[in-house]
């Protein structure tokens, strides 16, 4: 019974992960478009994080696939066969993983601080600043990650874990209990909410119409994807701090097999915030849909047109451009 528990729990994570990464990879790619290709996104700072998020989704999704693939073909994740990809497995998961976490703090604490009724705090925050602090937090959890590859080792009977029982203790009680657990849950949620609040204030200040729906344009973006960030970061969560409190020894190999499938299925579900935040800005944002309508129509579309029929059809930059701007602006209104 425990070895049809656990072979189910195997099959779920290979078939949720295969239906979840394409969908993912799609969402984040028409993400970086979006707020890549118009105008009214390039300078915007939540804009930013959120392209930076969505890049490092993509290596993640990709990445997790990768394990999955492997493992469904021998059985196993190859990790504790080769001291190499252990650690390189280790680096790449950390990396590709905290990374997104952080972008979302930094959104969240950034529309904060932008639509902020103190003036100082409202310009306190510049794009060069956002790019500062996002490759400062890259090369931060790049070195954290190397660190913790450099302490995993092939032992024969755990296969790929940590050895040093002191940074084994670290990156249980902190790593996984802090850095990806409550810690971006709690300050996510807490900027978000504040952001929210002053939103609702903007009306009472002297600002632009255009400036004043696209703030409230990105804070509802952001606040839906910090709602769903938590919901979906929570049960996995509290399902290893259960794990670490209770844990279940593989002599109990039926209990035991019950928690894997329990922990995959809240494992797959936590994932979901690598590859669904398109999709949330897609129902929470009637402007984020005319937006990417028309990036993917009458930008991606028409290039790829004119790439395939140039020598039909004779198209200047100069009679383009001024239509798009136009376009790009109506979409903001």
């Amino acid at each position: 019974m425990s070895a049809q528990i656990l072979d189910v729990a195997a099959k779920y994570q290979l078939y949720s992960t295969t239906v979840m990464c394409p969908l993912g990879v799609v969402g984040n790619t028409i993400n970086i478009l979006v707020f890549t290709q118009l105008k009214l996104f390039r300078d915007n700072r939540c804009a930013f994080y959120l392209t930076v998020e969505s890049i490092f989704n993509i290596f993640y999704l990709l990445f997790l696939l990768t394990v999955y693939i492997l493992t469904s073909v021998y059985g196993n994740d190859r990790t504790g066969s080769s001291l190499i990809w252990c650690r390189l497995n280790r680096i790449i998961a950390q990396t590709f993983g905290l990374t997104p976490f952080t972008m979302i703090c930094c959104t969240t604490v950034d529309e904060y601080f932008s639509t902020n009724y103190l003036y100082n705090l409202r310009y306190m925050c510049t794009l060069k600043l956002a790019r500062y602090l996002t490759f400062v937090f890259i090369c931060i959890w790049l070195i954290h990650s190397i660190i913790f590859g450099l302490f995993s080792n092939i032992v024969p009977s755990g296969g790929c874990t940590i050895s040093n029982e002191v940074y084994l203790r670290y990156t249980t009680y902190f790593t996984n209990l802090v850095l990806t657990g409550p810690l971006p849950l709690v300050i996510s949620l807490l900027f978000g909410l504040l952001a929210y609040q002053n939103v609702r204030r903007l009306v009472r200040r002297q600002i632009p119409v255009a400036r004043r729906r696209l703030d409230r344009q990105i804070t509802a973006m952001c606040f839906i994807r910090v709602i769903a960030f938590v919901c979906l970061g929570t049960p996995y969560f509290v399902s290893r701090v259960y794990a670490l409190i209770h844990p279940i020894s593989r002599s109990e190999p039926l209990k035991f097999a019950t928690m894997q499938l329990i922990q995959a299925i809240f494992a797959s579900i936590a994932s979901l915030n690598f590859g669904i935040s398109f999709y949330l800005f897609i129902i929470s944002s009637s402007h984020f849909r005319r937006q990417v309508k028309f990036v993917l129509v009458k930008k991606c579309w028409k290039r790829l047109k004119y790439l395939c029929c140039s020598g039909n059809i004779q198209i200047t930059p100069e009679n383009i451009e001024p239509n798009n701007s136009n376009i790009e602006l109506e979409e903001i209104h």
